[in-house]
C-alpha cells in the first residue's frame, strides 16, 4: 500500500522519520510530504492557503498509481479530509492522528498569533497541558529547532467540500489527547467539534495516550498504530 503522511503545522515530511520504518518493513511505500512554505524557514509563504496545501496532497496522490491511505496529523487532518474530498475514489482510508477531519466553512485554528503573513511555533505556555504530555525538554528543543513558520492561511481558511463521497471513505483516529471513549461521548451527543466525524460511515477508533506531538513522543507505537490501520484496509 502506498501511504502518504501529511504533517502538522510547524514540520515537514522530516518529522514522520521515526515512525516510517515498521511500515516500510512490512513492505509498504511511504511518502511522508513537505507541504508548500514549510520547506525552510526562507521559503516564501505569502498568498499560500488551505487550498494549495489541499492540492499539494491531491497531487501526491495523483503521482500514484492505484489507492492511497492518507495519514494526516493536527492540522493536517483537516488537509487530508479535503484531499479525501478531492479524490474520493482514490483513498482507501483516512488515518487522522490526534485530528479528525473538518467540515464544510470550518477552519483549522485562526487564534494562533501571526506575524504578518507567518505563524511561528508559540512559545510552550500557548498550548494546553494535554498538548505537552510527554513532550520533554529535550524534545522539545528538537521541536523548535526544526519548527518552519505555517503560511497564516492555512491556519485560518475555511474549508471547502463538495463531494459527499467523503462519508464513504473508512476512517480511523488516533486519539491521543482525549480518549476514544470522550470522542464517543461527543459524538453521542451531537457536538460540533465532530459533526463531520459522525458523518463518516466507517470510523474506528484507537487509543494513544501521550500529548499532541505523538511522532515524537511515541513514535514507535505510532508506526504500529498505522501500520495496524492500514493492514485493516482492503
Amino acid at each position: 500500500m502506498d501511504i502518504v503522511l501529511v504533517p502538522g503545522f510547524w514540520l515537514d515530511a522530516s518529522s514522520w522519520s521515526q515512525v516510517t520504518p515498521p511500515l516500510v518493513a512490512a513492505g509498504h511505500r511511504v511518502h511522508p510530504l513537505t507541504l508548500p512554505g514549510l520547506q525552510s524557514p526562507d521559503a516564501p509563504r505569502d498568498g499560500i492557503g488551505l487550498r494549495d496545501h489541499i492540492e499539494a496532497v491531491a497531487a501526491a496522490i495523483d503521482a500514484i498509481d492505484g489507492p492511497v491511505v492518507l495519514v494526516g496529523h493536527s492540522g493536517g487532518g483537516a488537509i487530508i479530509h479535503g484531499a479525501v474530498d478531492a479524490r474520493p475514489l482514490r483513498v482507501a482510508r483516512a488515518v487522522y492522528v490526534d485530528s479528525g477531519p473538518l467540515g464544510e466553512g470550518g477552519v483549522i485554528n485562526d487564534e494562533l498569533p501571526a506575524e504578518g503573513e507567518d505563524v511561528p511555533l508559540p512559545p510552550w505556555e500557548f498550548f494546553d497541558e494535554p498538548d505537552l504530555v510527554d513532550l520533554t525538554e529535550e524534545l522539545r528543543t528538537a521541536f523548535r529547532a526544526r519548527a518552519v513558520a505555517e503560511p497564516r492561511r492555512v491556519t485560518s481558511d475555511q474549508q471547502h467540500l463538495s463531494d459527499d463521497r467523503r462519508y464513504e471513505v473508512p476512517a480511523t483516529v488516533i486519539a491521543c489527547e482525549f480518549p476514544s471513549a470522550q470522542l464517543a461521548e461527543w459524538l453521542a451527543a451531537g457536538h460540533p467539534y465532530v459533526a463531520e466525524l459522525g458523518r463518516i460511515r466507517d470510523v474506528e477508533f484507537v487509543d494513544l495516550p501521550t500529548g499532541h506531538w505523538p511522532q515524537f513522543t511515541r513514535p514507535v507505537d505510532l508506526g504500529g498504530v498505522i501500520l495496524a490501520a492500514v493492514d485493516r484496509t482492503s
